[in-house]
């Protein structure tokens, strides 16, 4: 299990090298410049909103639960920033769709040998769109049928002590569905179909997506995740998750 766990946190270092590769920088530019966008937006949103919507959850607190205030804080802190980055990685990732899809394409025939096709512009790949956004769709409707338990988890006085323990898990095993999405849907492959393969390498998805979720949280560098865990789970599919 935790050689497996290592495993996929490799995948992680492999993709950020595997973006750098020639015939395959050209498909990074448009999800890098999405991601900055999207990020720097977020940060800016956060940083401005954060002290409105601290107001608004502690306001609905019962004068007579105003002593647990100080206690309260740290938990609607955790629940606004996570939120915000939800909400901006789900809205990056939509509009990146497209481009991630064909990067992961161009990827996965470098790591097969297969010469690289001619750059035929960013044009070409507005074609893709309608398919990637659909699948898109899939993988939003499952993450979204979870957060209600984890809402539930971290309200809940003694059992929101697992709370962050639930989300970090919640966080690495959606990560790695999202970036093994990309490659495994270019072959046709579903939600449903995808979750039965990365289940049955269950270390090496958690360990490839807590990575990701390590890196998405560090300022700058956070910018190539994206880029980066599309191309990592690109080699995940390529070494394992195609043989299962």
């Amino acid at each position: 299990m935790f050689k497996n766990f290592f495993t996929g946190i490799g995948y992680l270092f492999k993709g950020l090298s595997l973006i750098t590769k020639k015939g395959i920088r050209p498909y990074v530019l448009i999800p890098l410049l999405i991601n900055i966008g999207v990020f720097s937006f977020a940060i800016w949103m956060a940083k401005s909103q954060f002290g409105l919507l601290m107001e608004r959850f502690l306001g609905w607190l019962p004068s007579w639960l105003s002593w647990v205030e100080w206690l309260l804080w740290p938990l609607f802190a955790l629940l606004i920033l996570v939120a915000i980055y939800y909400v901006f990685a789900i809205v990056a990732n939509l509009i990146a769709s497209p481009f991630n899809s064909l990067l992961a394409e161009r990827v996965e025939m470098h790591l097969n040998g297969l010469p690289m096709p001619e750059f035929k512009g960013y044009k070409a790949m507005m074609k893709t769109v309608g398919k990637s956004i659909v699948s898109e769709s899939r993988k939003i409707i499952y993450m979204l049928k979870w957060l209600p338990l984890l809402l539930v988890i971290t309200v809940i006085p003694g059992i929101n002590v697992i709370a962050p323990f639930a989300w970090g898990l919640y966080g690495a095993w959606m990560l790695a569905l999202q970036y093994t999405d990309y490659p495994m849907g270019n072959h046709e492959l579903f939600v449903k179909e995808e979750l039965v393969l990365l289940r049955k390498h269950r270390g090496s998805s958690l360990g490839f997506g807590g990575a990701v979720t390590l890196m998405t949280t560090i300022p700058v560098i956070n910018f190539f995740a994206m880029p980066a865990a599309v191309a990592g789970g690109t080699a995940f599919w390529v070494d394992k998750l195609s043989k299962s």
